[in-house]
């Protein structure tokens, strides 16, 4: 920018300190407004905030051969699918024995008491806002900001109080995106559990 060019030019001719401290204040609010215009971009184009993760400098990974299952490596999608699936996943289906629910000693039933504005908004602040958004691309910091409208809030209220009380969890909210990555400083990555 022009504007760049012209305080380091003045910090050349006369080494001031300053102009020093002024030419490092143009630049950083140069790249200040770069990235508020390419994050505009982004969000109007509805791509999401992931988008932006090509602009962080990426980590080396380590270099590992393929994960093997029963001695045999997974060179094929499926295979590995498979592998890292049975490991990940291990109590998907399995088997439980009802029986064990009579050895309980009987309470009586709690009523079930709504959510209160006060209580939601106290759960929702303990949220971490950097976490990664699921697939609808919305984060805790979004979730935040929408329930400070206060009818917002109260349909969010309804919809948990009425998956409580028909004892219903749509589908919906438990897709999830799994990202497997290595562990560091593993001795070998052939093994699933160093992921």
């Amino acid at each position: 920018m022009d504007k760049c060019s012209h305080s380091l030019n003045n910090y050349r001719t006369t080494r001031n300190t300053d102009n020093w401290k002024n030419f490092k204040k143009v630049v950083k609010n140069a790249k200040s407004s770069f990235f508020d215009v390419k994050i505009q971009e982004v969000a109007n184009k509805s791509r999401g905030p992931w988008e932006l993760m090509s602009w962080i400098n990426k980590r080396k990974l380590p270099a590992f051969e393929a994960i093997k299952h029963n001695g045999c490596p997974c060179i094929f999608l499926e295979s590995l699918w498979d592998t890292l699936h049975n490991t990940f996943n291990t109590a998907l289906n399995h088997c439980v024995d009802p029986n064990i629910l009579h050895d309980i000693e009987h309470k009586p039933t709690s009523r079930w008491y709504p959510f209160s504005k006060e209580e939601f908004k106290q759960a929702i602040s303990k949220c971490n806002d950097s976490s990664a958004p699921g697939s609808d691309k919305l984060t805790w910091h979004h979730l935040k900001y929408i329930i400070k409208q206060d009818e917002c809030l109260i349909n969010i209220i309804n919809i948990a109080d009425a998956c409580i009380n028909l004892g219903h969890w749509p589908s919906y909210f438990k897709c999830l995106s799994m990202v497997v990555i290595p562990k560091p400083n593993k001795m070998t990555y052939d093994q699933p559990k160093a992921f």
